[in-house]
């Protein structure tokens, strides 16, 4: 597939093992209880998705949610009580788009950072709308700098 906003082409020869979903990995001690467990507990002390697959994969050897589970980890933490009310990816995006208009307040001239916000909001809009077709997030939400700002500082 394309970049997205560049003329050049994606990424080949992808590390990801293809193995079906539904097969449990050679070597895996822990049973789905205990992974459902983990995964749980480290919702609860805050980390967002990305960091538990990465603590699953390096401290507790547990190679792919997906694989195991037949569904994402997002779908495990929805399961268990911990529906974020904006999706990780988007919040990530906000984030950068906040650090981006801050740096734009002070320095008025930097043009490649003025494209780079353009491309972060349009980016923005795209997953909000799929968010909200999807009943991801609620359908009145819109992005409004400002508001966000305030969201995230909370």
């Amino acid at each position: 597939m394309a970049r997205m906003h560049t003329g050049k082409h994606g990424k080949s020869k992808s590390k990801k093992p293809v193995v079906g979903t539904g097969s449990r990995p050679e070597g895996l001690k822990l049973s789905n209880d205990e992974i459902t467990k983990l995964i749980v507990d480290y919702a609860k002390q805050g980390k967002h998705q990305a960091l538990i697959g990465q603590m699953l994969k390096e401290k507790h050897n547990v190679p792919y949610i997906r694989q195991i589970f037949n569904k994402r980890l997002y779908a495990v933490l929805n399961e268990n009580g911990f529906r974020a009310e904006i999706p990780q990816d988007l919040m990530d995006l906000l984030k950068r788009a906040i650090t981006l208009r801050r740096h734009l307040e002070r320095n008025h001239n930097d043009a490649h950072n003025k494209t780079s916000l353009g491309r972060v909001e349009a980016k923005i809009w795209r997953l909000s709308n799929y968010y909200r077709r999807t009943g991801a997030m609620p359908s009145n939400w819109k992005y409004d700098p400002v508001k966000v700002a305030l969201l995230i500082k909370s």
